[in-house]
């Protein structure tokens, strides 16, 4: 048993998809919302703004390969398009064959792509600090494992406190980064495989797509940043809504989870939280 194992609990289910073995967590009732988390993450970055939404709706989330409970693939392939059909086949699997789709960075990427590729799957769209623009900067954990140098090393051993100091530059102002969220962080990319996986991913070549994204037809709300770059959805995606949050970071989900549950009860028509009090 590794300390990663301390995070599956009574709602975590677990299922094959091309010799994957998935964690994922699926509550509540109605509209189908997934939830698709960023890079170096996992599905419990969305805990509070799940337990939200699961009074309105069924939402639907999953460790994404390379990372958390989920682990590496076999193979080693993580290009965007192998991460879409991947998302494809497991929601096959739990008979889901359209649905609301939310994502945070790369899992906005994954999102977007998803609506890209297979436009009669995504009913509604939700982009948060989504990646895909070739100028947007990079986290420092994303730039360490892209050094050659450095890349064989951190496959596997990561100095004291990696976890905490790349979470402290990866917030906004708005945000303390306590002991629960870097004891996750490190217990997850401590899981045997996750580090020597994430070098993988952050060296992979993924090719500019973003030339694709005003193909989007599904109604889209883009929920940007400040800090942060690269974001053009708002510009490129026909009928697109913005909201833009000040003083949050790379970790939106877990740096604005109130705002986040609000605009997407919003966008998805959804009871407004303040209206069931």
């Amino acid at each position: 048993m590794t300390a990663a194992d301390a995070y599956v609990d009574e709602e975590s289910r677990f299922t094959w998809v091309n010799g994957v073995r998935v964690h994922f967590k699926r509550e509540g009732s109605g509209p189908p919302l997934l939830l698709l988390h960023g890079s170096g993450s996992s599905l419990q970055a969305f805990d509070p703004i799940a337990d939200d939404l699961k009074t309105v709706c069924e939402v639907i989330r999953l460790d994404l390969p390379a990372f958390g409970l989920t682990g590496p693939r076999p193979d080693r392939d993580y290009r965007i398009e192998a991460y879409v059909s991947f998302v494809v086949e497991f929601l096959a699997g739990l008979g889901l064959d359209k649905l609301n789709v939310a994502g945070s960075s790369l899992g906005g990427n994954i999102a977007w792509n998803l609506a890209v590729a297979h436009p009669q799957r995504v009913q509604k769209l939700v982009l948060m600090n989504a990646t895909g623009y070739p100028e947007k900067s990079l986290p420092k954990a994303m730039r360490l494992a892209r050094n050659p140098l450095l890349r064989p090393l951190l496959r596997r051993w990561a100095p004291s406190g990696a976890a905490e100091q790349n979470l402290r530059s990866s917030v906004g102002p708005r945000m303390h980064v306590d002991q629960a969220l870097v004891d996750r962080v490190t217990s997850m990319m401590s899981r045997p495989g996750n580090r020597s996986a994430f070098i993988d991913f952050a060296n992979t070549d993924q090719p500019d797509r973003s030339g694709r994204i005003p193909e989007i037809t599904a109604p889209t709300l883009v929920l940007r940043s400040d800090l942060i770059d690269g974001q053009h959805f708002h510009r490129d995606i026909p009928g697109s809504r913005e909201a833009v949050l000040t003083g949050i970071g790379h970790l939106m989900p877990e740096e604005a989870p109130a705002e986040i549950s609000e605009a997407i009860r919003s966008h998805l028509k959804l009871p407004s939280s303040t209206t069931q009090e």
